[in-house]
């Protein structure tokens, strides 16, 4: 099948099926997998043009929804994180776009700078996958130690067949919210983070996703994890969301310019059959991996979600050189 916008041929069944493949490990970490779906774009599709960018996003709005329906239904957004998430992710996409038409349409330089920054957040997720950050591993042990009682009492309740649903006291329940710090409780355990340094987190992400149309999930999750120390349960619907709101400001940002003096004249406009394609395989892998995630290990959430930002982080380094 021959795609005119963007110049790929590819058989139909290509694309949805490769997204729900990637959507479906990503989505219980939080992150779409646009980041690993735009690496194929570009080096199997050889699709190079700057629309690459915008048409990556196009997969993330019809994607998303079926991964956020299921956190909202089982109340593990943290919408004031989701929110901050929102606000700050906004005018960076607008600025991303911008300097990806302008002065990025190769940007090596910036991906060896996003390469360098993912390789610290994937140290910081290896250490607690490995153990080496004891006072977060103790943390996660204990609300681990609650997950799997709380199933093994469900599966015996439940008899053959797999309990679903979380108990009522695994939902997330916002305490106090300001300026400087935002606060709330899930499984029992109180957890904080300062709003401004979510703010300026999202701006960056907003403009990194701006640029490359990757959302911005890949960022945020392994940041609010490894660093804030916030559960992997509550962040990956907040993660989603956040990718959600950048995708559609920047695939409307991206037909403006299309449509100005800036495009220069170059290929801006995304390609909307590709993209949806894309998006109908993801919509049903990111329902289908927000669902399995409350019956995997937080362990082995973190594990995915260390790999993906490593391999992410090496791809963009090696590139600069290679």
């Amino acid at each position: 099948m021959h795609f005119p916008v963007s110049g790929v041929d590819v058989l139909p069944f290509i694309p949805p099926l490769v997204a729900f493949l990637v959507s479906s490990l990503t989505a219980s970490a939080g992150v779409s997998g646009a980041f690993l779906l735009l690496p194929f774009q570009v080096s199997v599709l050889h699709y190079t043009s700057p629309s690459v960018s915008p048409t990556n996003l196009i997969y993330n709005i019809v994607a998303i929804p079926g991964g956020l329906y299921r956190y909202i239904k089982e109340g593990r957004m943290a919408w004031p994180l989701t929110w901050t998430v929102v606000i700050g992710t906004l005018p960076g996409v607008f600025f991303g776009a911008w300097i990806r038409i302008l002065y990025m349409p190769n940007p090596k330089t910036f991906k060896l700078f996003v390469g360098c920054v993912l390789l610290y957040l994937g140290y910081r997720l290896l250490s607690e996958v490995l153990g080496w950050n004891k006072k977060v591993q103790e943390q996660n042990a204990m609300m681990q130690k609650k997950f799997a009682e709380q199933v093994a009492r469900l599966k015996e309740e439940s008899s053959r067949r797999l309990a679903a649903g979380l108990p009522a006291g695994a939902v997330v329940k916002t305490k106090s919210v300001s300026l400087r710090k935002i606060e709330y409780e899930f499984w029992g355990e109180t957890y904080s983070f300062s709003t401004l340094s979510i703010l300026l987190l999202a701006l960056a992400v907003g403009l990194i996703g701006g640029i490359y149309g990757i959302g911005g999930g890949a960022i945020i999750a392994p940041f609010c994890v490894s660093v804030l120390g916030l559960p992997v349960y509550t962040v990956a619907g907040a993660a989603l969301a956040g990718t959600f709101i950048t995708s559609i400001a920047g695939v409307i940002y991206y037909h403006i310019l299309a449509v100005s003096s800036i495009a220069g004249g170059a290929a801006v406009a995304p390609d909307w059959l590709l993209g949806a394609l894309f998006g109908v395989g993801g919509l049903l892998g990111t329902y289908v991996g927000a669902r399995i995630q409350k019956f995997l290990p937080d362990k082995v959430i973190k594990a995915i979600l260390t790999v993906l930002v490593l391999f992410l982080a090496l791809n963009y380094i090696g590139q600069y050189f290679f």
